[in-house]
């Protein structure tokens, strides 16, 4: 019987950290004081996107991209504003400039930071308000929402959605007839193949292959429920119970 020869695939194992992963999507109205709250706000027709972003003690460097009609005159704002310790041009074309900045105040990359979970970039800003997304476990997350509030920045959350690794636990050979089945089309509506011809091109029994898939379907059922939070997060504001909040 003609057999397949297995192909090469490289497989990520999460370990246990990694289960219970959220990814979120924050709308953040910067306060008054960081210069791209002030200055997207003076200009509220321009975007902003934050391209990389590295905190330093007191102080962050970042690089920006900006969009507008004239460039020149928000140029001339970043550099007025008192945050800014420095900035220059990297690269400009009609209607779009990237600039680097160094900046005091960096307030979404300190908060980040003191919530432990990374700031996934281009961060885009509008007229004061951030679009963030944000990775990490479920509490981290909720730490994050926390640290915003402390710093007095309100946000909106657009969505949360999970992040797991279903499958993480199968075996090599089960990964092969999964990965056989779905190429062939037998999780298709309607279907495109048979059990007996998936066992076939992987060069088993039709009753061996409806048991790994069995297993497999069962497994995978199983970790992406168990990596559901059971409750929202909370980004509710916070009663008074007794936790000291992130200062």
């Amino acid at each position: 019987m003609f057999r397949r020869r297995p192909r090469s695939r490289s497989y990520f194992h999460a370990g246990v950290e990694a289960s219970g992963m959220a990814q979120a999507r924050l709308r953040v109205t910067i306060p008054d004081g960081p210069w791209v709250g002030d200055v997207s706000r003076e200009f509220p027709e321009a975007r902003f996107q934050v391209l990389t972003a590295t905190p330093d003690d007191g102080a962050g460097f970042a690089l920006v991209r900006i969009t507008a009609d004239e460039t020149d005159p928000i140029l001339d704002a970043i550099d007025d504003h008192e945050t800014i310790t420095h900035s220059s041009v990297m690269a400009a074309d009609d209607g779009m400039v990237t600039v680097q900045v160094e900046a005091l105040v960096p307030l979404l990359q300190t908060v980040a930071r003191r919530a432990g979970v990374p700031i996934e970039m281009p961060v885009e800003i509008r007229d004061g308000v951030a679009r963030v997304d944000v990775t990490g476990n479920h509490e981290r997350v909720a730490e994050f929402g926390d640290a915003l509030r402390d710093v007095g920045a309100a946000f909106e959350v657009e969505y949360v959605q999970q992040r797991i690794n279903p499958g993480g636990s199968l075996t090599e050979r089960q990964r092969e007839v999964l990965f056989e089945a779905v190429d062939r089309g037998y999780y298709d509506v309607p279907r495109e193949t048979t059990l007996t011809e998936v066992a076939d091109h992987v060069g088993i029994a039709k009753s061996t292959c409806s048991e790994v898939l069995q297993r497999v379907e069962r497994t995978i059922v199983r970790e992406f429920v168990d990596d559901l939070p059971r409750r929202p997060l909370d980004f509710e504001s916070p009663e008074e119970d007794g936790i000291e909040r992130i200062q």
